[in-house]
């Protein structure tokens, strides 16, 4: 499938999210609003407890629909309460998705992810989430698993944290549902990182 396709059926499967989740969404929305309004970069920083899966693709998905949807001031980042690797999983789920994902060497590779949609580049690595290369304040904290929720009851730096939890691929990891599993997280957080910006475009353009 191409990238283009995959957004498209992203944006379809905006309308099956539940209130709740919705609810967790808009607070991305508005911070990113608030700060973009001022004429701010809105940093995000998704955490996870090994910044080797789902808070790699919260980063590459929201940097994405900002790039798609043409919103500037916008800065995605990942990290862990750990560092490990980026999983090859999440990259094959990616790759599956469209992007194009160049993997470096080493136990903790670089991984070079772009598209020509929206002109995206990103490399991507496991890190701490209070790496040299993160934001040290005026940031988002998304947590994106409860062991580094509750690992980390504060984020020093950031201006807000927001409870965004997905269910951990890894628990299929080695059996036949593996695929299925990083398949339908990639798209879940596609989803929600698209909603979330595209209700960024839709106060952007109402103080146009």
């Amino acid at each position: 499938m191409s990238l283009n396709a995959y957004i498209l059926a992203v944006s379809k499967s905006e309308s099956d999210l539940e209130p709740k989740r919705i609810q967790q969404l808009e607070l991305l929305s508005r911070y990113i609003f608030n700060k973009i309004s001022r004429g701010e970069t809105a940093a995000l920083n998704f955490i996870c407890t090994h910044n080797s899966r789902r808070s790699h693709l919260g980063q590459i998905w929201l940097q994405m629909a900002a790039a798609y949807y043409e919103i500037d001031l916008v800065k995605a980042y990942s990290g862990g309460t750990e560092e490990t690797a980026f999983n090859p999983r999440s990259v094959a789920a990616l790759q599956r998705a469209g992007f194009a994902v160049e993997v470096g060497i080493g136990a903790n590779p670089k991984c070079k992810v772009s598209s020509d949609l929206g002109s995206l580049y990103l490399v991507s690595f496991s890190k701490k989430y209070d790496h040299l290369e993160n934001p040290k304040k005026d940031f988002c904290a998304v947590m994106t698993c409860s062991e580094a929720d509750g690992a980390c009851p504060v984020i020093f730096g950031a201006d807000l944290r927001v409870k965004l939890l997905y269910k951990d691929p890894k628990s299929a990891d080695g059996t036949d549902h593996e695929r299925t599993a990083y398949d339908e997280r990639c798209f879940q957080i596609a989803t929600e990182m698209f909603y979330v910006m595209k209700q960024v475009l839709t106060e952007l353009r109402k103080i146009k």
